[in-house]
């Protein structure tokens, strides 16, 4: 008995499908082929990064300690140079280089922190108590070393025993316009400090 015709499978001559819609040609810059079933990846966009206030940089403790050494530095300058002509100095010519000497020192720790510190705000009012305190403790060193010159280890001896304020009182001064004097040095300092710490700190990333 003879089995019915059944028409055979030959995938070497299967008759051609439907033409191909054109695709992109493979190759540098083109999308990878897409699998049925999925949707073609989106290109991707580069990421926008944030504009805002950059952090600042610097180093407020260097500038500190900066500050601090050239600040000392100063007052022992302005200490040299009133034991030197102390004798010679009238109270206008004394009180000038006080102002002059406040000035100063604000002027060099303010830049000098300014260059360290750059925009560090609290830097920069550190800066202008360094330049107060050094304004303040050049005048008594000056005193002390006016102390020494005249007479010697035993009046100072007897000065620190006596009164150990004296050259601070001595700062002070005894009214008048002695005591405006001695405060607008220290402002001047202070303003002149911060001032130039702003100024140059801002000009620096």
């Amino acid at each position: 008995m003879s089995q019915p015709w059944q028409p055979q499978y030959n995938p070497v001559h299967r008759p051609p499908g439907p033409p191909q819609p054109p695709g992109h040609p493979q190759g540098f810059g083109a999308p990878p082929p897409v699998a049925p079933g999925q949707f073609p990846m989106q290109p991707g966009y580069p990421q926008q990064v944030p504009h805002g206030p950059r952090p600042s940089s610097g180093n407020p403790v260097g500038a500190f300690f900066v500050g601090f050494l050239a600040s000392v530095v100063v007052s022992l300058v302005y200490g040299g140079i009133v034991y030197a002509t102390y004798r010679d100095q009238s109270q206008n010519t004394v009180h000038a280089l006080y102002v002059l000497h406040a000035l100063l020192n604000g002027a060099v720790v303010g830049a000098l922190v300014g260059l360290v510190a750059h925009r560090r705000t609290g830097a920069h009012v550190s800066g202008a108590v360094v330049a107060v305190v050094g304004t303040f403790f050049g005048y008594t060193n000056a005193v002390v070393f006016v102390t020494l010159d005249a007479g010697g280890l035993y009046a100072f001896r007897d000065m620190m025993q006596g009164d150990a304020f004296i050259p601070a009182k001595a700062w002070w001064g005894n009214g008048g316009g002695g005591r405006l004097v001695s405060l607008a040095g220290l402002v001047v300092a202070a303003a002149t400090a911060w001032g130039l710490a702003h100024l140059v700190g801002r000009n620096r990333r």
